[in-house]
């Protein structure tokens, strides 16, 4: 009985953050358009380190998460590729109440099937990529270079590309990496930690609790190459599987099985 009201109270909870999530964004989307249209596009950046964090409190406090930001050495003050752990319904508001300085984020294709998403994310120059179609991803990628490049801007993407996958942590794709190494850029770990335990994969279902954001100092990639690409990603995953604690990693054993056979 005691699972059962625990679980009917978190469905509650779920639909009203998520009723709250939607009414903000509803409400504060005229504002914003209208704030980008006066300044013809320049308070992008304060939108997204200012105004994003402050719509996300009462979404975080509807869903009974409780998030800490620990960063683990200086600020970032240089552009970089971020890259994030991604299992999780949870994340989409722990990204969106990060702040991160001059930064946009690469999306699946699909969030502007909703209006609100196309609208703001379109305005405030956000990247959307087809995942299914790599070749098309990245000729996505590239087109923004130029943009990304010129403003100085810092980008945020998930190497697991989807919420729903084997294990703590998922495979990583080459996209992000890519990215980096064609930028220039150095590479960001950010890892959430608590996020799946709170909502795993593709669950719109969460349970209170506490989320650390912790965010690394940049990875140099200033030596990488094609050639070593894939040991370096692999290295970086390792990095977030050691947060996790997991020992023992079912993505791995299945690459190399397949491998073997």
């Amino acid at each position: 009985m005691e699972n059962t009201s625990a679980q009917t109270i978190d469905y509650f909870r779920s639909g009203w953050a998520i009723f709250v999530f939607f009414t903000i964004f509803i409400v504060a989307t005229p504002v914003i358009l209208v704030l980008l249209i006066l300044s013809f596009g320049t308070c992008t950046n304060f939108i997204i380190e200012t105004v994003a964090p402050l719509m996300m409190k009462p979404v975080l406090a509807a869903a009974g998460v409780r998030l800490t930001i620990k960063q683990h050495g200086p600020c970032i003050e240089q552009p970089v590729v971020y890259i994030i752990n991604h299992g999780s319904t949870v994340d989409l508001i722990t990204i969106l109440a990060l702040g991160l300085s001059r930064v946009r984020f690469v999306g699946k294709w699909e969030l502007q099937y909703n209006p609100i998403f196309f609208l703001l994310g379109r305005l405030t120059g956000q990247v959307f990529i087809k995942r299914q179609k790599s070749e098309r991803a990245v000729e996505t990628l590239k087109k923004s270079y130029t943009r990304i490049q010129e403003k100085r801007l810092s980008v945020l993407m998930a190497p697991e590309g989807s919420r729903k996958h084997e294990g703590i942590i998922g495979p990583f794709k080459k996209g992000p990496f890519r990215m980096a190494m064609d930028l220039d850029y150095p590479i960001v770990p950010v890892y959430f930690e608590g996020n799946r335990a709170l909502s795993s994969g593709g669950s719109m279902v969460f349970k209170p609790g506490h989320v650390t954001a912790h965010i690394y100092p940049p990875v140099d990639i200033s030596d990488w190459n094609l050639a070593t690409l894939e040991d370096h990603i692999r290295d970086l995953r390792h990095c977030y599987l050691n947060w996790t604690g997991v020992k023992h990693d079912p993505v791995e054993v299945e690459i190399k099985n397949s491998r073997e056979s």
